[in-house]
Order: C-alpha cells, then structure tokens, then sequence
C-alpha cells in the first residue's frame, strides 16, 4: 500500500520543511510523541520564529529538542498538560500552559480559539484500504488533524493498528516520513505495602459489574489486583495501562453490563509496555475515541455503576483537592478527574475515590489544613466523595464542614492528627469541638 502513495513519502527534513513561521502546531502526545519529527523540525530553530507547539500529555523519551534558550523566539511551547518532555522549560517560564478540562480542548481546536495549522502524528502503517491508525493516542490527534491544514504524520512500523477515532486515510496526509521507532514504554508501577492497603479499601466498595475509569500509577495498579475475584467488569477510561491487561485476559473485564458501546474498551490513550501495544494491534474488542468523547460526564454517566479512582497531590480538611500544581508550580494539569467524578455522580450506583498517601516521600503531610499557597483546586469541595489513604477510606458526601474535616483528619498519617485537630477547632469551632 505504501507503493500506491510513494509520493506522499519523504524524509524527516523535507516533512520539517512544511512548517512556517509564525504556524501553530500541535505534537501528539500520550506515548506517541513523533520524536523524529520532532527532533527534525527542533533543526529548523534558527530559521523559525513565533512557532507556537500544543502537546498535552504524554510521556517522551526525554526533554524536548526545541526547549533551548536559543530557540525561545522560534518556539512558544503551549501545554494543555505539562508533562516530563516540556515541566523544566515550563519551571524556567519560558513556556506555558492553558488552564482547560483536557476534554474540552477539542472544541478549542475547532472553534479556532487555539489554531492549528500543522499536526504531527505517529501513525501505523497502512491497513490493506491505506488507512493508518493514530494508535495509542486519539485524545486530542483527532480533532488536531481535522482541524490542521497540513497533516504530517511518521508511518512507524512500531505503532499498533488501533480502531475508533484515530484512524486517517494515507492520501490525506500532507507527508510522510517511514519510521521504525519504538514506542515509549512505561514500566508496570509495583504497588508498595501502603498503596496496596489504599487499593484495598477502594475494591471493598467496588461491586460486581461496575465500569472502571482508573489512572496511572501504583494506587491504580493496587485497586486492579485487588479486583481478581470480581465479574463482569467495564472499562472506560482516559488513560488505558498494562494494569488492566490481567483483567482482559482472565474475562473479569468483559463490558457485557455497560450502556455505552457494551462489549468494547474504551479509551482515549495508552502507555504501557510494548506488551500492551501488541494486545492492542489490531484488536476489535478495544475502541480508542477522542477525549472530548470519552471524558465527556454525560456519556460517562449513561453507564451504571462508574468507579471513578483517581490520585492527587493533596487535599485540605474541606475536601479541597489539588491534582496539577505543587504550590505555585504548575507540575501536571486537570486530564479528566473532574469530568470523571462528575459523571460517576451521575452514574446509577457510580462512586468516585480519590486517593493518595498521607505523607509525601519525604514524610510531608498531604492532608493540610488549607491547601498550599498556590495550589489549584481540580476537584472542589462540592464534588468530593471518597476520600482514601493507607489509614482509611471515608466518603465526605452530605457531610458538613466540621465533619468533613474530623473524617479527613481520621485518614491523615496519625502524626500529624494533632496539628490537624488544633487547626480545625481554631477554623470550625464548637461546631467542630462538638464532635469530639
């Protein structure tokens, strides 16, 4: 098939050549960044200026070729979520990032307040009908490439054919480059003693034939082991891991009892290792859709039964959370905690957890009695639900200032329970002492 459209083909530095000054240009994200593109348009630095680049999240092989102090006037970089290719230039304030629900950043693209003129995306080879897949990432590449006057795209031996959104005729693409360039692979986080305790506690309430939307990471990963004795399990979710591979395989996961596209996966990326890519090639039972699709609350509530389990980096004793910043510094961005814990509330028998550890690694309280100067609020007070720690799960809904903060204490590591005590009855007063 790549014979049918060799003209489309050409190398790295000619793809490169396609974007002018002053264009905006999104990068695909997720695992999929288009490195060698990337790294070829980086060489045109000092012909280019005024190049805004979009990424969002992703996990790239290391820090992005463009972020140099020569290239600040060639490059604005612009994150919808600041991930580990662009955190340091973002530190250093070189670049930026725009506050938005990762879900709503499709209609950004399409109703030109963000404009895209140039899209680069790392796509699959061709099927037998020249169509190329997007593969592990269709989050924001869809709507990018609908709304980008030139789509440049590596055709990577190394992508996994995916079906969904993220899919593209060959003859659409303004050019192509035949790469073989491995995809990033994002090792399976071992749960430690603490977070298997925190997945614990979460599983206990999850029932048989609930929809999963769970993140990334040890506590994720925790919850997943502890949900081998459950049945008829659903997925539908942001970010798709290597975690919930066990559960495909075995059957647990099998979608039969969800509303929205039954019998099917859904997700809008996926970052794992290269075993989660192969499961995905070519596979019919797993539908990649754009985010404003899958992390939309009105879709994500039509399924009974959504667990929404999510992580953050610390919480106050009104239930405040913060999920993207750490004080001042901007360290991720929302993605779709809101939208999920908004449309498990919505769900028929849905619960939403948001977990982490009571104290970071270096033995800092996350549980504060107000949160950081600085600090984002991602997910309100009026939303919060579960709240869980390796000391415990409580579920904040219906209850009052007062009580909240005497539940959130309950599950801070115990010795910071005295400062937290103090600091509430001097907030709350009698109506806090009261409790006690």
């Amino acid at each position: 098939m790549i014979t049918d459209f060799k003209d489309k083909f050409v190398s790295a530095d000619e793809a490169a050549k396609l974007v002018k000054s002053g264009d905006h240009v999104y990068i695909q994200g997720s695992t999929s960044v288009p490195e060698i593109l990337v790294d070829a348009l980086a060489k045109r630095g000092n012909e280019l200026k005024d190049v805004t680049l979009y990424s969002a999240f992703c996990v790239a092989k290391g820090p992005a070729p463009y972020c140099r102090p020569e290239f600040k006037d060639s490059f604005l970089v612009d994150s919808f979520f600041v991930s580990n290719s662009v955190r340091k230039w973002i530190e250093e304030g070189y670049g930026t990032m725009t506050p938005r629900f990762l879900g709503e950043v499709p209609a950004l693209f399409r109703d030109g307040t963000c404009p895209i003129d140039v899209a680069l995306i790392n796509c699959s080879m061709p099927d037998k009908d020249g169509y190329v897949s997007f593969g592990v990432s269709a989050d924001l590449a869809t709507s990018a490439v609908e709304c980008a006057d030139r789509v440049i795209a590596q055709v990577n031996k190394q992508m996994p054919f995916s079906y969904g959104d993220a899919v593209i005729h060959i003859s659409e693409l303004a050019a192509a480059v035949e790469v073989d360039d491995p995809l990033v692979e994002v090792p399976t986080a071992v749960p430690t003693e603490k977070e298997i305790r925190i997945g614990n506690f979460i599983a206990e309430h999850i029932p048989d034939g609930a929809t999963l939307q769970i993140g990334v990471g040890g506590i994720p990963n925790a919850v997943i082991r502890a949900l081998e004795n459950h049945k008829h399990l659903g997925l539908h979710t942001e970010a798709m891991t290597d975690g919930v591979l066990p559960l495909l395989e075995k059957g647990i996961i099998d979608n039969s009892q969800k509303k929205i596209m039954p019998g099917k996966s859904v997700a809008s990326l996926a970052l794992g290792s290269r075993r989660l890519y192969d499961y995905m090639d070519y596979n019919k039972d797993i539908v990649i859709k754009e985010v404003a699709w899958t992390n939309d609350p009105f879709i994500i509530a039509q399924n009974p039964k959504v667990m929404s389990i999510n992580s953050c980096l610390e919480i106050d004793l009104t239930g405040q959370v913060c999920a993207d910043s750490i004080g001042t510094r901007i360290f991720s961005s929302v993605g779709g905690q809101h939208d999920f814990v908004y449309g498990s509330s919505r769900s028929e028998g849905g619960l939403s957890f948001l977990a982490m550890l009571a104290t970071t690694h270096k033995g800092q309280n996350k549980i504060k009695p107000i949160l950081t100067p600085g600090a984002g609020v991602v997910t309100t007070r009026f939303q919060t639900n579960f709240i869980v720690t390796e000391y415990g799960c409580v579920n904040l809904r219906g209850k009052n200032l007062a009580e909240r903060a005497k539940l959130m204490i309950s599950v801070a590591a115990p010795e910071f329970r005295e400062e937290l005590e103090r600091a509430a009855a001097e907030r709350f007063g009698y109506s806090f002492l009261r409790l006690k």
